[in-house]
């Protein structure tokens, strides 16, 4: 591959996907290196949500005291395993120090910045007709089975003041309206009426690798082994079949982007959180917008291929055996949602979530690597997040200034 204006972007995921069209678009000639077709990992198993009105970080104030209930209970909400924990202690302590309450704010304006105009990046990038087939603007609705806001919701209740968020309280009236079966348990509701989500990830990620193939780029089937950079300011990448030569690599593989770049002498602070789904064909309800539940720490998503469950974090490396009870608890928590809910069997899955530990991504050039760059680390918020930092990152590599302060994605910030 000619070095000049031609780029290899590493991961066909929605992410990498995201930069390479976005690449295209500016006349450069692209090839996409994965082994697997696309969607694959997080792109095929999330769930679905598009946020530009969610600008919460993960980590909040509060979290250290709950460390050992997180340690104890395997089928938690969020847990990590005791096998795991020294490896992943480093980023355990840089995740609490993002919770303090001046850093999550700084957090939440950076997520704004990126998350506020995701709709119309990717309407941009599918183009209307696709877009329509695929992504709902319905919003979606967070709930509670409390009476009052706790700490938590109150600081998420300012952030999204601070953000000028449009918001509507739900009653519980208007909750049983809307969701016909609900257990009654439910006491409080929050219609966030400009998020949305789509209805098929596997066939959005699917629609952006046609799309990619149409416009002119390439796909390699080959797995990544080595990044060398050579003395002439290019790059070889080695693969198990062979070796591709170009002056700018983009490193978008997701949770799998910490091991390429440590031979480089690149430290990141990159986990990966194992998200698990349910997934229930043929559901007897039909939902007319997502859920998300804020105190049984599940989101409930209505797709092509019926009722999606997702949620939990289990810290746990990307090498450990799926734990099935956790997307088996899933389901039964969606059960207690709707307790007349029947379906097919459910399908359970489990995938990795590349996270950083203030949930930004990591986004821009590699400090020291000329002509190596960064785009990974999107954390929950991948779907969100993708198309516009497929934009920001193009004009970066584009040499034009980028339309956002990248300055809070940089991967020298946790430093």
């Amino acid at each position: 591959m000619s070095a000049a204006r031609s780029a290899l972007v590493l991961g066909g995921g929605v992410v990498g996907l995201s930069v390479a069209l976005s690449l295209i678009r500016k006349n450069w000639r692209v090839s996409i290196i994965d082994p697997f077709p696309s969607p694959g990992g997080a792109s095929y198993g999330n769930a679905g949500l598009l946020s530009p009105d969610t600008a919460t970080p993960i980590a909040l104030p509060g979290m250290l005291p709950k460390v050992p209930k997180w340690l104890m209970d395997p089928l938690g909400p969020l847990t990590v395993r005791v096998s795991y924990l020294p490896k992943a202690t480093p980023w355990l302590l840089k995740w609490i120090a993002a919770g303090r309450i001046e850093r999550v704010r700084e957090i939440s304006r950076a997520m704004r910045a990126l998350h506020k105009d995701s709709l119309q990046e990717w309407r941009t990038l599918l183009g209307g007709e696709s877009f329509a087939d695929l992504i709902r603007t319905v919003g979606t609705v967070q709930l509670w089975d409390d009476d009052a806001p706790n700490a938590t919701a109150q600081i998420e209740e300012e952030l999204r003041r601070s953000h000028g968020v449009e918001t509507q309280p739900l009653s519980r009236e208007e909750i049983f309206a809307l969701f016909p079966g609900i257990t009654k348990e439910t006491r409080r509701g929050l219609l966030i009426k400009n998020n949305a989500y789509t209805v098929n990830p596997q066939r959005l990620v699917q629609t952006l690798a046609r799309q990619f193939e149409a416009e002119g780029g390439t796909f390699i089937r080959e797995k990544v082994y080595k990044l060398i950079p050579e003395g002439d300011g290019k790059w070889l990448v080695m693969t198990n079949v062979g070796n591709h030569r170009t002056g700018h690599v983009v490193v978008a593989m997701g949770a799998f982007s910490k091991e390429v770049l440590a031979p480089l002498g690149v430290k990141v602070a990159l986990e990966t959180e194992r998200g698990y789904h349910a997934t229930l064909p043929n559901p007897s309800i039909t939902l007319p917008l997502p859920i998300l539940h804020k105190s049984r720490s599940m989101a409930v998503t209505p797709m092509e291929g019926g009722l999606r469950v997702a949620g939990t974090v289990e810290i746990g490396g990307l090498h450990a055996a799926p734990n099935e009870e956790r997307a088996k608890v899933l389901y039964k928590r969606l059960q207690q949602l709707f307790p007349d809910l029947k379906s097919d069997p459910p399908q359970y899955w489990m995938g990795f979530r590349p996270s950083t530990p203030d949930s930004l991504p990591v986004l821009g050039p590699i400090p020291g690597k000329t002509g190596l760059y960064a785009c990974f680390g999107h954390s929950h918020f991948g779907m969100t997040t993708s198309a516009p930092s497929g934009r920001l990152l193009a004009e970066i590599i584009n040499g034009e200034k980028p339309h956002l302060d990248v300055t809070p994605y940089a991967i020298t910030r946790f430093a």
